[in-house]
């Protein structure tokens, strides 16, 4: 497999080498990873399985020079070759090593073997990055990109893997040429939560003490534009109001706060965002801005929540998605959200449109069900975690679409 990097601050793409290759191990398939990570970065040993690191990679287009000597010289060792993300150098550097290889001729003057070798974008293919409005110039960027370089990668592959149906469907829409020998839905998996133990509780307790001994709603990502922050807030803030006219004072109490968690607090989006909190008292009351949560205290977060929720803009798959799932817990998400038809056939949450009105209505929707239909919408929730992203399920796919399928 190749990926530009597999530092875990990375986010979803390097997440999903880790949570694979222990699985395909564990069917009988060896796997090795290059990367252009510094050799002697901390995250580089850590892991079981082995890892190559041909870097440090230069410059915003990751370039590094032992990356071809590299694959030039071992691509014979593999059946195939998984290239994880675009618009890098390292695809460009796989076709400039596969066109070198085929040239070699072994000592009988004979073609030498090459893999086959496949494509997963990991949502880089999705045509809101070609129509944000804040993403003018980089739109255009990958246009030329996709003509002059990325397009005979993508298009030359013996197949482009996608982590949902969604993704596969919208790959379609940002570029032309493109034309994939084959389109492979092969999941995205994730792996089973720890059993709840109390320390998770203590440990978000401690990162978030204003909610202890209240029902809550978890947001956890990014603090960033894409996810929809603002509307989630804007939402609660129009809710609030609703509930102080007199017709509906009483259900006030029934509002649970909202635990807003995630890295970017530092940032100008982020400082934006508790702002609009800290300017009204009301807010105050009921939205929380823990920061980062890892470990024992992101898993608290989600075992003590009420229902986890995510009006993102664009959201390829979506990890805290699965694993709200995976702790029964129900998700409320906008269908910018890929994987929101899974949820939806599954009976695991509610989606609606990514805006302010969409939110609300999430947020309405799941107010006016009953104790026993949110009971039950959680166990379908982890139902449809265990058919549809649990890593083993998942695994098993992914070996007999891309592996077996040149057998």
């Amino acid at each position: 497999m190749i990926i530009p990097s597999l530092d875990p601050s990375s986010g979803g793409t390097s997440q999903v080498i880790r949570n694979i290759i222990p699985e395909l191990d564990k069917l009988g398939f060896q796997n090795e990873v290059v990367c252009l990570d510094d050799p002697s970065a901390s995250f580089i040993s850590k892991d079981p399985f082995i890892v190559n690191a041909v870097g440090p990679a230069k410059g915003p287009w990751g370039y590094s020079e032992k990356l071809v000597p590299w694959l030039t010289g071992n691509l014979g060792r593999f059946d195939v070759v998984i290239i994880h993300a675009l618009w890098l150098y390292h695809g460009y550097a796989f076709k400039k090593a596969l066109k070198q290889y085929k040239k070699q001729l072994d000592a009988q003057g004979k073609p030498v073997k090459f893999p086959r070798f496949y494509v997963m974008p990991h949502g880089m293919l999705d045509p809101y990055f070609q129509q944000a409005s804040e993403r003018k110039i980089k739109a255009l960027r990958n246009w030329i990109y996709w003509k002059l370089i990325e397009s005979k990668l993508v298009n030359s592959a013996d197949g482009l893997l996608f982590t949902c149906k969604t993704e596969l469907l919208l790959a379609r829409e940002s570029f032309s040429p493109y034309h994939p020998r084959q389109e492979l839905n092969v999941g995205f998996g994730v792996e089973p939560p720890p059993a709840f133990e109390t320390a998770m509780a203590n440990a978000f307790y401690e990162k978030c003490p204003e909610v202890k001994g209240h029902s809550f709603v978890l947001s956890l990502s990014r603090i960033h534009e894409k996810k929809g922050i603002d509307h989630l807030i804007e939402a609660y803030t129009q809710l609030l109001e609703m509930n102080e006219q007199p017709a509906t004072a009483s259900n006030r109490s029934q509002l649970p706060k909202l635990v807003i968690a995630g890295p970017g607090l530092d940032s100008l989006y982020g400082k934006k965002m508790q702002h609009l909190v800290a300017s009204s008292k009301k807010l105050q009351e009921v939205v929380f801005f823990p920061g980062m949560l890892s470990g024992d205290s992101k898993w608290g977060a989600f075992y003590l929540s009420d229902a986890f929720i995510l009006p993102s803009h664009q959201e390829n798959f979506g990890i805290a998605v699965a694993e709200a799932l995976a702790c029964s817990k129900p998700v409320l998400i906008s269908n910018q959200v890929n994987i929101w038809r899974e949820i939806i056939d599954a009976g695991g949450g509610l989606v609606e449109e990514d805006t302010t009105e969409g939110t609300k209505r999430l947020l309405e929707s799941w107010q006016s069900l009953s104790k026993e239909d949110k009971q039950e919408m959680g166990r379908k929730a982890q139902n449809s975690f265990a058919n549809d992203f649990s890593i083993v399920p998942v695994a098993k796919r992914f070996a007999e679409l891309v592996i077996g399928s040149g057998e």
